[in-house]
């Protein structure tokens, strides 16, 4: 079954059960399968063709949600585009995918769409059909009230479980997103794994912090809640203190979120106040997890810290488990998945090895389509044989636990030594005074690149000395190539869309040397 026939079997078994929760808000089943059909037909009714492209820039609430499944019901294939994004990738995810149609409020946080829109289609983009209302899918939507006239799109246009639904963006942080193709088959053997590996049931309530469009949103809100019937809790814009606020008061069982967002629920007073004993999972993603905190977590919460590991484009490669003991649960990324085939490269050519270290690779069912339309992106990202690889540099023990232990392109090369940006900023997250930190090259005339490292303080704390930080990390036993060379401290880290760290944007600030004295304030991060 389609997702949407799913959603239109909920409505006719349990139409008043609760499929979303936003604040004071709640879709329940019957509503999710009418306002998406009603959404369709009226995408149908403004010209958009079966396999067309639309573009869905909507806050991460019910309506982004409701407006994937009217895309899928008309026939069309959604270009998820995150509420975080800024002008630029806006308008290059429009352009790249020739999205034909875009569904957005007039403005969306700080974009006003009406005037982008405007210069897209001036500049000859092929988007035709934009529907901007300010109160778009929510409660008596003129949008939704003007089609309720309509006739129900017919079933036969309906997007199949393999075809194409969904094209979504690399994160961002390394420059302007590649689009990556997603069919729903791929979501549906994630789910299956997920229900293994979490014992995940109808009678779990999820919460979901991530933005929509992306890998780790989909399968934690669109998919895996939907495919059991179960209840999600969402939030447009998210909030430490509020998270756990609503964490208590739904009764959450299963939370995902980002290493970002878990490490600030951790630095929050909420954790103490609220009552958590509902809550049993945290899956966690998107970034390293560091080990420590995470056992922290679980010791706080009861609750127990399990991750997928992989990307956007590929899926996962491994995955941690309730049955795992802690030294693999916490301290690594759990036992490769055997149907995705993994592997260890030196490079593009084909020779590999089992066990050992290299760039991990895979074949397998949790694969996405790779780029759109992009044969330099593609060549890129496998090797000749096939083969997809994720940028990650990992090692796989002989019980076939893998490790990450860098990234293939996430090195600082200080006097030709390549030092793991990853490595650092997980020695430096160590500190008690430090919530994330992120290590980029500083340029140097003599050894070509210093380490920098950027940190957000944990609340409360109100200053980090660079010469405090550096003994610290000597007496962690640290090497010496990898202390920090020069400390920045931010009240806040950029974000990129997908909600990591902006590391593209720290890159920029130490190239063009835009680095504020006195780094161990916290400095506005604007």
């Amino acid at each position: 079954m389609s997702l949407a026939e799913v959603i239109e079997e909920h409505a006719r078994r349990r139409p008043q059960q609760v499929a979303f929760r936003e604040g004071g808000r709640c879709l329940r089943w019957a509503e999710y399968h009418q306002r998406s059909e009603r959404l369709a037909a009226l995408l149908v009714q403004r010209g958009l063709l079966p396999g067309d492209r639309v573009a869905v820039l909507l806050p991460d609430g019910p309506g982004v949600h409701v407006a994937y499944v009217a895309c899928e019901k008309a026939g069309l294939v959604v270009v998820g585009i995150g509420a975080r994004a800024g002008a630029s990738e806006v308008r290059h995810l429009i352009r790249r995918s020739g999205a034909r149609g875009l569904l957005s409020p007039p403005r969306q946080r700080h974009l006003d769409l009406v005037a982008l829109t405007r210069e897209l289609r001036e500049e000859g983009a092929a988007l035709e059909h934009p529907l901007l209302a300010p109160r778009l899918l929510e409660e008596g939507d003129p949008l939704l009230q003007e089609a309720a006239e309509l006739p129900a799109v017919p079933r036969s246009r309906w997007r199949k479980s393999h075809e194409i639904f969904l094209l979504n963006s690399t994160s961002g942080t390394t420059g302007l997103p590649k689009c990556v193709v997603h069919d729903q088959a791929r979501w549906e053997h994630f789910h299956s794994l997920a229900l293994e590996a979490g014992e995940l049931g109808p009678a779990d309530v999820f919460m979901s912090v991530l933005p929509a469009p992306f890998g780790f949103g989909l399968w934690t809100a669109h998919f895996t809640p939907t495919l059991l019937g179960a209840p999600t809790v969402l939030m447009e814009r998210f909030d430490a203190d509020e998270a756990i606020r609503r964490l208590a008061e739904h009764r959450v069982s299963v939370l995902a979120a980002v290493t970002t967002q878990f490490l600030m629920m951790l630095a929050s007073p909420e954790l103490e106040r609220q009552d958590l004993s509902r809550l049993r999972l945290l899956f966690i993603g998107g970034e390293a997890v560091p080990a420590e905190r995470a056992a922290e977590f679980e010791a706080r919460t009861g609750a127990r810290v399990l991750q997928f590991y992989g990307s956007n484009e590929t899926g996962a490669l491994s995955h941690t488990t309730l049955r795992d003991p802690p030294e693999v649960r916490l301290h690594s990324c759990g036992r490769v998945i055997p149907s995705m085939q993994v592997r260890l490269f030196d490079g593009p050519e084909d020779e590999w090895r089992p066990s050992g270290e290299g760039q991990p690779g895979c074949k397998g069912p949790l694969l996405s389509r790779g780029y759109w339309e992009d044969p330099e992106a593609n060549r890129a990202l496998f090797t000749r044989g096939g083969w997809m690889l994720t940028g990650d540099i990992a090692r796989i023990d002989e019980a076939g636990v893998l490790r990450v232990v860098g990234r293939a392109a996430d090195f600082i090369i200080r006097g030709g030594k390549n030092i793991s940006a990853p490595a650092v900023e997980a020695a430096v997250a160590s500190h008690p005074a430090v919530a994330l930190a992120a290590a980029v090259p500083l340029p140097d005339p003599v050894f070509g690149e210093r380490v920098c490292v950027f940190v957000e303080l944990r609340r409360g704390q109100p200053s980090l000395d660079h010469t405090e930080l550096v003994h610290f990390l000597e007496q962690q036993g640290i090497s010496r190539e990898w202390l920090p060379e020069r400390l920045v401290v931010l009240e806040a880290l950029p974000r990129s869309s997908g909600g990591k760290v902006a590391k593209a944007e720290l890159r920029r600030r130490a190239r063009e040397g835009l680095l504020r004295p006195g780094a161990g304030r916290p400095a506005p991060p604007g």
